[in-house]
């Protein structure tokens, strides 16, 4: 299995692990919430077993979270990415239905099972959790878990717009005081940029941008790596050193997005004349200040030589003519298999607005 394809299922592992993690624990305070209530108001509860209940209430979190979950992570964050939100919303609704009716049914013949001393396939054990799926409760209790599933998917798509990590470095405050970090930055730039806006025309050339973005995302979110900027048709990519470095994920990326635009070959020639996007690569690592600015519009920004230098680098590609370029500091850092990389020396060169040659390599 390739490194790529490998990180693709950890995060998504990652994400459902920790989806069902909170869901239990909200399905069990539920259940205590519940319990507590009726304790309180001295609610005859009769021979109600109640370890009966508490093991159902951590299995319907585990069940709506393995479910659910896989549902929200696989299929329901593609809808808002690849559809327009009202037919996405629509189909997260009729899915959510489906296995909310799945899991309500399934923890409906575990309960009534242990109540009747029958087994669950039992005819009135069925008719039993049939009934209470037109109770008022369950729809008390469908209308809290569709709040905590919207939560849920808002939590990820804010996630996601501001980049993996980004948006929990923010909750936690990591850069409200300014820290120095050691990054990789990949300057990931279109080809031929400005010829292919002027065939296309200004509206077909953004919706050619926002193709292109869309298709190569999964390959930077794969890698680890966080989407820094977007400057006109340009990405800036960023990796703190043990995810860049690992399984050289920098380098992977890349390559990764390339095939994610060769795979839809296809659907850009017949949408947009003929054309099929190309990117080139800068990349260089180094030290820079983080920090959060902006009053209105708060952001974290990096700064440093690093960023300069992988731009500088990036733009050496054409004069080169090949598609990615990196420098000897960054190289050295890389466990480059031999197998999947062979790194050429370029040559000691000079970049605009530097003193010092830097050594470039290609792979």
């Amino acid at each position: 299995m390739d490194p790529s394809t490998s990180n693709k299922i950890k995060n998504q592992v990652v994400k459902i692990f920790w989806i069902t993690v909170a869901w239990t624990i909200i399905s069990v305070s539920q259940f205590f919430i519940g319990y507590t209530t009726l304790k309180d108001f001295n609610c005859d509860l009769g021979d109600l077993d109640v370890t009966v209940f508490l093991f159902g209430s951590i299995l319907t979190g585990v069940l709506a979270g393995i479910i659910g979950g896989s549902g929200e992570v696989l299929l329901w964050e593609r809808w808002l990415r690849n559809k327009n939100y009202g037919a996405a919303l629509i189909n997260i609704f009729w899915s959510y239905c489906l296995i909310y009716l799945t899991v309500d049914t399934l923890m409906g013949l575990y309960q009534y099972s242990h109540a009747l001393g029958l087994y669950f396939f039992e005819p009135k054990v069925w008719e039993r959790a049939v009934i209470s799926l037109f109770e008022i409760n369950t729809f008390y209790n469908f209308i809290f878990w569709l709040i905590i599933v919207l939560a849920t998917l808002i939590v990820l798509q804010v996630n996601d717009k501001y980049g993996p990590g980004i948006f929990l470095s923010f909750l936690l405050g990591r850069y409200f005081q300014p820290k120095r970090e050691e990054r990789i930055f990949m300057f990931l730039d279109l080809r031929s940029s400005t010829t292919i806006a002027e065939k296309l025309g200004e509206e077909r050339y953004f919706n050619f941008i926002k193709d292109v973005f869309k298709d190569v995302t999964p390959a930077i979110i794969y890698a680890k790596g966080e989407i820094y900027q977007y400057v006109g048709d340009e990405i800036v990519v960023s990796w703190k050193m043990n995810n860049g470095i690992e399984n050289a994920n920098c380098i992977q990326c890349f390559f990764e997005a390339q095939l994610a635009l060769r795979q839809k070959n296809a659907y850009y020639k017949k949408n947009y004349d003929g054309i099929t996007p190309e990117f080139k690569a800068g990349l260089h690592y180094g030290n820079v200040m983080a920090g959060e600015v902006g009053v209105v519009k708060r952001d974290i920004v990096f700064s440093g030589d690093v960023l300069n230098t992988a731009a500088r680098i990036q733009s050496k590609c054409n004069e080169l003519g090949v598609n990615i370029l990196l420098s000897k500091f960054l190289l050295d850092k890389l466990s480059l298999k031999p197998h999947l990389f062979n790194p050429q020396r370029i040559g000691n060169m000079v970049l605009r607005g530097k003193q010092q040659k830097v050594l470039l390599y290609t792979v």
